[in-house]
């Protein structure tokens, strides 16, 4: 086994370090050595003092969703009084918001309800385009993908193409959870599994539509499992066609608790505390040496540890999130404006620049 200082050489090199490596560095390192490893190749990574953030809308098409994953307390079962499916007239009161508040991206996401095919699908982004052409909708997730795929006995290349042809500009790395069967199949043993979310992924990248990753930790993952989810990520980056946008960003945030069926049937509570998140982006900057952006999850962690991240590898706080719901039903209650997110950004020594899903400057 190397000693440490080899591994951090070989991180500042940019060379992909082996699960074994950074494994030791995450267990082994001081905090502020990770935090300062991780700055250094932030900087290789995004040259310059910037740091993004975005304004968007997180709208749930359903709340109906077969999959009853034991950590999400959003979904319903058909039939059920609170189930329901988002209305034109609601997209329209609710994109005209986001337009009003100067965002552009319609994070479009839900339940994978057992009665909605890829024609719903179809209809709902032609409509929605044609009626917002100046709308980006970064929307569903690999686990739809794998549903709708199922559903309509087709390939997934033929849904991204019929979704991108009706209107999907990109594809959130949704439903990652940890790219590890061991964990799926305890947590969201109905979901797409590991290789599933992977190959959606890697379909989408010969298309060249940007992507990105996520990864929910703090529940019954091992830091191993942890680490594999982010090499297996790595490893999939680096298959991309030359060109292709890939994953444009890698999101990791901690598992939020509260009223979930991990919690109450299984006594499963995230126990993480703000050093591990920022452990956690300082890894991610370490393994995912071919990924440019990293985001703080804000909306999960709040405004002291993000602002800490940004000095940790990270160099993105995300959305001002002018609705979200999910992760809100299970405990998260941070929202922030966008004055608040430039002045966090400031005070962390960075300069805010609103942006696109592909990391641009967006436009005026």
């Amino acid at each position: 086994m190397k000693c440490r200082e080899d591994i951090i050489a070989k991180a500042l090199r940019l060379d992909p370090l082996s699960v074994e490596e950074a494994v030791r560095l995450y267990r082994e390192s001081p905090l502020t050595e990770l935090m300062n490893l991780a700055k250094l190749l932030r900087e290789k990574h995004v040259p310059g003092n910037n740091a993004g953030w975005i304004i968007d809308r997180n709208v749930n098409i359903t709340n109906v969703c077969f999959s009853q994953c034991k950590f999400c307390n959003f979904c319903c079962t058909p039939g059920h009084p609170d189930s329901y499916i988002t209305t034109i007239d609601e997209y329209r009161q609710k994109i005209t918001e986001l337009f009003e508040k100067g965002g552009r991206q319609l994070l479009l996401q839900g339940g994978m309800h057992p009665s909605l095919g890829l024609g719903f699908y179809n209809d709902l982004f032609t409509q929605l385009k044609s009626e917002f052409p100046e709308l980006l909708l970064h929307a569903l997730g690999p686990p739809e993908i794998v549903h709708l795929a199922r559903m309509e006995r087709k390939p997934y290349r033929y849904i991204l193409d019929e979704l991108v042809r009706s209107g999907l500009d990109s594809l959130p790395g949704a439903g990652a959870e940890i790219l590890v069967d061991r964990v799926r199949d305890i947590v969201s043993p109905a979901k797409a599994t590991a290789n599933e979310w992977l190959e959606v992924m890697k379909e989408a990248h010969k298309m060249n539509l940007p992507t990105s990753a996520t990864m929910m930790y703090g529940h019954i993952e091992s830091i191993e499992e942890r680490i594999i989810h982010l090499i297996k990520i790595r490893d999939l980056q680096a298959q991309k066609p030359e060109g292709s946008y890939g994953f444009i960003t890698f999101i990791p945030w901690p598992f939020q608790d509260e009223g979930t069926l991990l919690a109450r049937k299984y006594s499963v509570y995230n126990n993480t505390r703000i050093s591990d998140h920022i452990r956690i982006i300082a890894i991610s900057r370490i393994v995912l040496n071919n990924i440019s952006n990293i985001q703080s999850s804000i909306l999960t962690t709040g405004r002291d540890t993000a602002l800490m991240t940004l000095n940790a590898g990270a160099n993105d706080l995300g959305s001002v999130m002018i609705e979200e719901n999910v992760v809100s039903a299970a405990g998260s209650s941070y929202m922030f404006s966008g004055e608040e997110l430039q002045s966090i950004i400031r005070e962390a020594g960075f300069n805010p620049v609103l942006r696109n899903q592909k990391y641009e400057p967006a436009k005026d």
